[in-house]
């Protein structure tokens, strides 16, 4: 099965649960490796000056720094998120209603 049948799938509602299921999961894979690749190419750019053999130490420094302030920011952003859901109606809820 290919996206464009399954999204025209999802969309309709006649989705087997272990389809949906399978969907979700693998949503959540697809985003977080575009979260890595995000994380990777800012502090690549950030603490690398010229790559070499080894790593020195304030780039070691760097990194380490750089990937602990965006999983920071990431989380503090997704419980932002999160807080802001619960306190505002889903729009679509709001159309079943």
């Amino acid at each position: 099965m290919d996206s464009s049948s399954s999204s025209s799938a999802v969309g309709l509602g006649a989705v087997d649960p272990q389809l949906q299921h399978f969907i979700e999961v693998e949503t959540q894979k697809q985003r977080f490796q575009q979260l890595v690749h995000q994380m990777t190419e800012l502090c690549w750019e950030k603490c690398m000056d010229k790559p070499g053999p080894k790593l020195d130490s304030r780039a070691e420094a760097c990194f380490v720094n750089c990937v602990e302030r965006f999983i920071d920011t990431s989380q503090f952003i997704l419980n932002r998120l999160e807080q802001t859901q619960k306190s505002k109606p889903v729009f679509s809820e709001s159309l079943s209603d």
